[in-house]
Order: structure tokens, then sequence, then C-alpha cells
């Protein structure tokens, strides 16, 4: 793990975990923290011995959002492609995992959003405060949310800017997994060597099917699959898989 800076990564088996460290600023973003983890959803996405990722903050608070007082100062803390924290536009092409304890506010709530699984201590609150401050959530989280909770919910959180419990979010199904707190980050970790412990091109394929079939239509949808599983169904890695079960052993992976 590298041990200081605005973003701590470390590797675990396959697991690329990244962590928020500005506890002092309650995590949020400025531009080098957004430089940081776009670095690292860029070393996920290239790295064949990586299959998924977790992403945290520090200190018991996963994100309060952009750091105004950066913003003051003239920083935008968004890089091109991935846009505001290195993230929220394109995330990874592999598994995210967010692990949240304490606030995920605004933009912190964002980076959560564009995660595909959230863990959350029942400390955890969320939020898209935005509107209170007569702002736009334009992190996402506007076009993410309604996709994630029923659309009247949705707008009611969007539109009040209230603040959203741990408990309320995991009834909604937004949040997959509630734990006491501290324990957010052990079951991200879980969840996450699980996936790992699958075929990697399988898995890469897999999250890229359900992201995009949403845009497919009736007509293409199969076609464009094939597109996508074909490759895997012909790799290394499926031969291995179908071999690994004949043996009754663990498959070895490759990537290819």
């Amino acid at each position: 793990m590298t041990e200081e800076g605005p973003v701590l990564v470390e590797e675990v088996n396959g697991v690329l975990v990244i962590t928020i460290n500005r506890p002092q600023a309650r995590n949020s973003i400025n531009t080098v923290t957004a430089q940081a983890i776009g670095a690292a959803m860029d070393s996920l996405d290239q790295r064949p011995d990586l299959t998924a990722g977790v992403i945290t903050g520090a200190g018991g608070t996963f994100c309060a959002g952009m750091d105004l007082k950066a913003f003051l100062a003239g920083e935008r803390p968004s890089i091109p492609v991935r846009g505001f924290a290195g993230i929220v536009e394109k995330p990874s092409d592999k598994p995210l995992i967010a692990a949240v304890e304490g606030y995920a506010l605004a933009g912190g709530f964002e980076i959560a959003l564009a995660c595909d699984i959230i863990v959350a201590a029942d400390n955890a609150r969320f939020g898209l405060p935005e509107v209170k401050r007569g702002l736009v959530a334009a992190g996402g989280g506007l076009m993410r949310l309604p996709t994630r909770v029923p659309y009247h919910l949705a707008m009611e959180w969007a539109l009040t800017g209230d603040m959203i419990e741990a408990d309320q979010a995991h009834r909604a199904s937004l949040v997959t997994h509630l734990t006491t707190p501290g324990g957010a980050l052990p079951r991200a970790m879980e969840i996450a060597g699980r996936i790992a412990a699958n075929g990697p091109l399988a898995v890469r394929a897999t999250k890229q099917i359900l992201d995009q079939s949403r845009d497919w239509s009736n007509s293409t949808m199969f076609t464009k699959q094939r597109e996508i599983s074909e490759p895997v169904r012909a790799s290394e890695d499926a031969k291995e898989g179908a071999l690994a079960f004949t043996e009754k052993r663990e498959p070895r992976w490759k990537g290819r």
C-alpha cells in the first residue's frame, strides 16, 4: 500500500483497494485527489492481474463531496475523460464496490453511485444536498439514482436534498449489504474476493453487458451480446474453466 498522499492504493488477491485519505477534510475531493483516483482507475483497467476494485474513505467518512476551499481557490476537481473525482463520468470497466462509513454526500454520493455495489455501515448517510445550496448535482447522481431506486423515491431525495439514512437506503436496495460500524470494508472485500475468484475476462464482459444492454434494442441485443461474449468463449480461460471443472480443481486463470 502507498503509505501517504490523498489516496492510498493496495492490491489484495486481484482486488485493488482505493482509500480516499483526506480525513481532516472529510475526504472531500480536490484536484490532486481526483487525479490520484483516476490513476487508480487506469491501473485497474489496464492490469490483467486485477479483477475488481473497492473504494472507501479513511477516518470513518466515505466522502463529503467537492473540496469547497479548493473550489474557491480556483480548482476544478475533475480530470479529462473520467470527470469529477476521476471516476463519475467513466468508472472502471471492471467491477467496483463502494465501502461506505459515515457521510457519502453530494459528490461523495455520486462516487458511490458510480460503483456497481454499495456496502454501508449502519451509521452511513447519503444525500444530494446541492439544491439546498442553489446548485445541481451534476456528477452523475441525477442520472444514476433513478436507475438504482424507484423513480418517485429518487425524485424526493434529489428535490429535497434531504439526508438518507443507511437503513432507508438498504430498504430501497440502493445499499446491497448493511454492516455494523467498521464492517463496511471487510464485507466489501469479501464480496470483491468472490468476484476476483472468477474468470477475469468473463467478469469484465459480464459487467460490460449489464452496463450497456440498457441501451440495446430488442432487435440488436443478442448480436451486441455476442460481440462481447464470443471472444471470452474462445479464450484460454474458458477452456481452463471447463478443464478445472472436469478435474475437480480450482481454475488457474491467465486473463487470456
